[in-house]
C-alpha cells in the first residue's frame, strides 16, 4: 500500500511540475482566492501550493523550483498531496531517481561483462576451428607426400631433382 503511495506521489510531482511549467503565464490570483479553505480545496489546482501553518494557499513559485522557506517551510508544505508534505516527496523522488539510476547502471555493466564474454568465448571457438583446419591441412600435405614419393619410387624418379640446382 505505501509504496502504491510513493508511485501516485511521484507521478502527481512530475505530472504536476510539467502542467505548472506549461501554465507559467497564468495569473497567480487563481491559488490565492483559496486562502482560508482546506488543504483538499486549494490542490484541485496543480499550480496551487497549500502551507499548513498559514493555512493560505499560494501559487507554486515556478521561476525558483523549491518554494523558498520565507513562502513556506518544505515540512509544512504540500503540494500535489495533502496527506504528503513537501519534504518527504523530495527525498522519495531523489531515493527513487538513485534506484533507478544504479539499477540501470549495473544492467549496463551486467550486459557489457556477458558481451565481453560471449566474444571470448567466440573467439576461443574460432581458434578452435582455425586449429582444427590446420590440422587437416598438415595431414592432406603429409598423405600428398607419402604418395609422390610412391609414385617416384615406382617409376624411378626418387634421386635428386634436376633442376633444383636452378632454385
Amino acid at each position: 500500500m505505501m509504496d502504491s503511495r510513493v508511485f501516485v506521489a511521484a507521478l502527481l510531482l512530475v505530472s504536476g511540475l510539467t502542467t505548472v511549467f506549461a501554465q507559467s503565464s497564468t495569473p497567480g490570483q487563481v491559488c490565492e482566492t483559496k486562502n482560508g479553505t482546506s488543504c483538499e480545496e486549494c490542490l484541485k489546482n496543480v499550480t496551487c501550493l497549500w502551507c499548513i501553518p498559514t493555512k493560505s494557499c499560494v501559487t507554486y513559485p515556478v521561476r525558483t523550483i523549491l518554494p523558498p522557506h520565507s513562502l513556506c517551510p518544505l515540512n509544512d508544505a504540500r503540494w500535489g498531496l495533502c496527506w504528503m508534505n513537501f519534504q518527504t516527496l523530495i527525498i522519495t523522488m531523489a531515493v527513487i531517481g538513485g534506484i533507478i539510476i544504479i539499477a540501470l547502471l549495473i544492467c549496463l555493466f551486467r550486459c557489457c561483462k556477458c558481451e565481453n564474454f560471449g566474444s571470448k568465448r567466440f573467439e576461443a571457438k574460432m581458434q578452435r576451428q582455425a586449429d582444427k583446419t590446420k590440422t587437416k591441412q598438415e595431414e592432406r600435405r603429409a598423405e600428398m607426400k607419402q604418395r609422390h614419393d610412391e609414385i617416384r619410387k615406382k617409376y624411378g624418379l626418387s634421386g635428386q631433382n634436376p633442376y633444383s640446382k636452378f632454385a
